[in-house]
C-alpha cells in the first residue's frame, strides 16, 4: 500500500495564518497606541514592540502607522467587493452595491471594522488628523477602483469608456462614507449592539435619501407633455 504523501499546502496554510496573525497584531497595536497616546506620540517602533515583532517586520507589511491602524478598513473594503461579486447578475448595479454593504454590516460572526470596540473613536479622528485621513482616502479609493472593475464586468462594459460603473460606485460609496462619518461623530456611549443597529439603520436611511433625490431629479427634469 502506497504511503500517503503529506500535503504541501499545510505548511503554506500555517505560514499564511501566521502572517495574518502578525498583521492583525500590528494593526491592533497601532489602534490601541493611537487611541492611548495620540497619533503624533505613537511611533512605529512602539507599535512593533507592542505587537512583539521587529521594526523590519512592520516595514515589510505597512507603509506607516496610519496604514497599520486602518488595515481593518482595507479588509472590509475587500469583503464588500467580495459580496458585490456574489450579488445576482440581474440586480441593478446600485442595488447590488447597497445590498453588498447591507450584508457586510449584518455579519455578526465577523463584524465590520467600524463595529469593533473603540473603532468609532478612531474613525472620529479622521476629522482632526490629516495624515490619518489621507491614509483612509487611499484605502477607500483602492477599494472603489476594484468595485468599478467588478461592476464593469457585471455590465459587460469597459470601466474606462463607460461612465456608469464609476458613477454608481462613486455615488454608492459616497453615501456609505457620509453615513460612517455622521455615525462616528455621534454619541460615543453606545454599546456594541446598539452601535451596530444605529449604523445599519443610518446607512439604510442614507441610501433611501440617495434614491429619493435621484427619483425627484428625474421627475423634475421630465418635460411636460
Amino acid at each position: 500500500m502506497e504511503a500517503t504523501k503529506p500535503s504541501s499546502t499545510a505548511p503554506q496554510d500555517r505560514r499564511q495564518r501566521k502572517a495574518r496573525q502578525t498583521r492583525n497584531a500590528l494593526a491592533t497595536a497601532a489602534v490601541d497606541l493611537i487611541l492611548e497616546r495620540g497619533l503624533a506620540a505613537t511611533t512605529v517602533e512602539a507599535i512593533a514592540e507592542r505587537a512583539d515583532v521587529t521594526r523590519r517586520t512592520f516595514s515589510r507589511l505597512f507603509a506607516g502607522k496610519e496604514d497599520a491602524a486602518l488595515d481593518f478598513v482595507r479588509g472590509d473594503g475587500d469583503r464588500i467587493n467580495a459580496l458585490l461579486r456574489d450579488r445576482p447578475a440581474a440586480e441593478p448595479p446600485l442595488l447590488a452595491y447597497r445590498r453588498a454593504v447591507r450584508d457586510w454590516l449584518a455579519d455578526r460572526d465577523d463584524p465590520a471594522w467600524h463595529l469593533r470596540p473603540r473603532m468609532r473613536r478612531l474613525l472620529a479622528l479622521l476629522d482632526s488628523e490629516p495624515a490619518l485621513f489621507a491614509a483612509y482616502e487611499r484605502i477607500r479609493v483602492d477599494a472603489q477602483e476594484e468595485s468599478i472593475r467588478i461592476l464593469a464586468d457585471r455590465l459587460g462594459t469597459d470601466d474606462v469608456l463607460d461612465v456608469r460603473p464609476a458613477v454608481v460606485v462613486d455615488a454608492a460609496a459616497g453615501v456609505l462614507t457620509a453615513a460612517l462619518r455622521i455615525w462616528a461623530r455621534g454619541a460615543s456611549g453606545h454599546d456594541h449592539d446598539s452601535a451596530a443597529e444605529d449604523l445599519a439603520a443610518l446607512v439604510e436611511r442614507a441610501y433611501d435619501a440617495l434614491t429619493h433625490e435621484a427619483a425627484s431629479a428625474v421627475s423634475y427634469d421630465t418635460p411636460e407633455k
